[in-house]
């Protein structure tokens, strides 16, 4: 194996069940290896930017009380009615008593985790919802509640949310008012001014527009997980970011290729035609605090933002990769799950660089393939609704891997890696997110992913229970799905992301035969953060 980066602890940890005692959840808690977020390196930084950074982290804690809400109700309170520290801990992990790696409780007196959250009514049916002539109803920024006579009626977030998001602008306020940035200042402004309204399309614009800060906030609702129901409705989420600026000036080489990305995609070009914004950039940072959405069960190695398409076709999007993240990732997940599953003769190939360029790429891939259908279905996340996500995550995995692996074949990466490491570290990463489960998009998507593998024949279960890989079918495989997702995106085709999500989205005997070694080792699932 090349470039390790730490000693793993060893961990011991369980297999979860829907019964669970006290000793259970003590040991759900190890399947989070706590990492400790240290305080940042702030040399160059002015006081200026340190009071910035201050008052961003008191809007991401905002943000954490909002999600909380979203998510399950009253936090403080659930928190503080539990005694045990080992639960209190975990269900500050899960945000509420629902494991996020299978949705069930771990909890006694819980149900299975509403696919609804609390952006529906408890007591709404599906066909309720869709008689409902309510042109706000589908808003991602919305919420639908009973009015007073028993009807739905919606609410936007920032009314109901109102008393988060004023502490939320005054902190942003004081920000812009300390800030020596124009560009800064212009982006809280406008964030500012999309919290009152729930019109994020300027602050969208600004964000992309502030270039030139060491330091980032991804702040408000950003992503559609958590609505299991119908996919639209998003969660507030928070990351605050201190920029690497050396890498993020070559990482910023990819950004003028994007056109040429676009048209390397595999498959019918028809199914990609779309033309990324001329303004896209990537960026390296350190993750220096997250809260909400980005905090809860798993974390992320990278995001790709803004959503809006409108936004997308004019400037383009921003990719940001986390470079403390990704290297916790490696070292404590993702590097001795290839030790304990791959034959030996594939150990070798599973590399930090290749995994770190994975996670660019697949980023990358996130801004690219096909934001509107071709058959006038309108946008892809429209015509697709609660497999949206589902299909974009399968998407962006699979031909970020395809795009580095082509890549590295043909030398345009600095990095010394070979197609070989990345097939390799890219089907280890894949062998280890089926631990995520199915309770999400993310878990459901690298469940298809690896099943469609397996299926193909470029990966190979062996009787010693240790995978052999297929390069030539791997990539193959690769290009076949990537082709197959894209064209389901581009057509709009539910009934084909139904069929696959039905199809591969459920987790094989292989899966569970190696989710009970990785346990046996010591391997955690993922990580958790904590801070100094």
């Amino acid at each position: 194996m090349k470039n390790i980066l730490t000693v793993l602890p060893i961990l011991v940890l369980a297999a979860v069940s829907c019964t669970r005692n006290q000793t259970d959840v003590g040991r759900l808690v190890e399947n989070y290896a706590e990492v400790t977020i240290p305080a940042p390196d702030l040399t160059g930084i002015s006081d200026n930017g340190k009071e910035v950074l201050r008052l961003y982290r008191m809007a991401a804690d905002e943000v954490d009380k909002i999600y909380w809400q979203q998510y399950f109700g009253d936090g403080e309170a659930f928190l503080n009615s539990l005694t045990d520290p080992n639960e209190k801990l975990y269900a500050g992990i899960n945000y509420g008593p629902w494991d996020r790696i299978d949705g069930e409780p771990f909890l006694p007196g819980y149900g299975t985790r509403p696919d609804r959250a609390c952006f529906y009514p408890a007591d709404m049916t599906a066909e309720e919802f869709q008689s409902w002539d309510n042109p706000d109803k589908n808003n991602p920024f919305t919420l639908v509640q009973r009015a007073g006579d028993g009807s739905l009626k919606t609410v936007w977030y920032h009314d109901a949310y109102a008393g988060q998001i004023a502490r939320i602008e005054e902190y942003l306020h004081r920000a812009a008012d300390v800030t020596i940035k124009e560009s800064v200042r212009h982006y809280l402004l406008e964030m500012i001014e999309a919290l009152k309204t729930d019109d994020y399309y300027n602050s969208n614009k600004a964000w992309l527009e502030m270039n030139d800060s060491k330091m980032d906030l991804v702040i408000g609702p950003i992503e559609a997980v958590d609505d299991a129901l119908f996919g639209t409705k998003a969660s507030y989420g928070a990351y605050v970011l201190l920029k690497n600026l050396q890498r993020t000036k070559e990482l910023n080489a990819l950004s003028d290729r994007m056109p040429e990305l676009q048209e390397m995609l595999p498959g019918d070009p028809a199914n990609h035609a779309f033309v990324p914004g001329s303004e896209s950039d990537i960026f390296s940072c350190n993750v220096l605090y997250c809260s909400g959405y980005t905090n809860a069960g798993y974390k992320v190695i990278g995001i790709n933002f803004p959503y809006d398409t409108k936004v997308q076709e004019e400037l383009g999007t921003r990719t940001i990769i986390f470079d403390n993240v990704i290297r916790e990732k490696f070292n404590r997940t993702v590097h001795p799950v290839g030790n304990a599953l791959l034959e030996d003769v594939y150990q070798p190939h599973v590399d930090a660089s290749a995994f770190y360029w994975i996670i660019v790429f697949r980023e990358i891939a996130k801004g690219l393939g096909v934001k509107e259908t071709v058959n006038g279905k309108g946008t892809v996340a429209e015509a697709l609704g609660s497999e949206a996500l589902v299909m974009e995550k399968a998407k962006s995995n699979v031909l970020g891997a395809w795009l580095c692996a082509l890549e590295a074949e043909n030398y345009q990466i600095s990095a010394l890696f070979q197609k070989e490491d990345v097939l390799t570290t890219f089907v280890t990463n894949t062998i280890r997110s089926t631990r995520f489960g199915a309770a999400d998009p993310t878990g459901i998507a690298n469940i298809i992913v690896y099943n469609y593998l397996l299926e193909s024949k470029a990966i190979i279960w062996n009787p010693s229970g240790r995978y052999s890989i297929d390069y030539d079918k791997t990539w193959q495989a690769l290009e076949t799905l990537g082709s197959e997702i894209l064209r389901i995106q581009a057509h709009g085709d539910l009934e084909a992301a139904l069929a696959w999500v039905s199809k591969y989205g459920i987790a094989g005997p292989e899966s569970l035969s190696d989710k009970r070694v990785l346990e046996n080792a010591g391997i955690p699932v993922d990580i958790r953060f904590s801070y100094e």
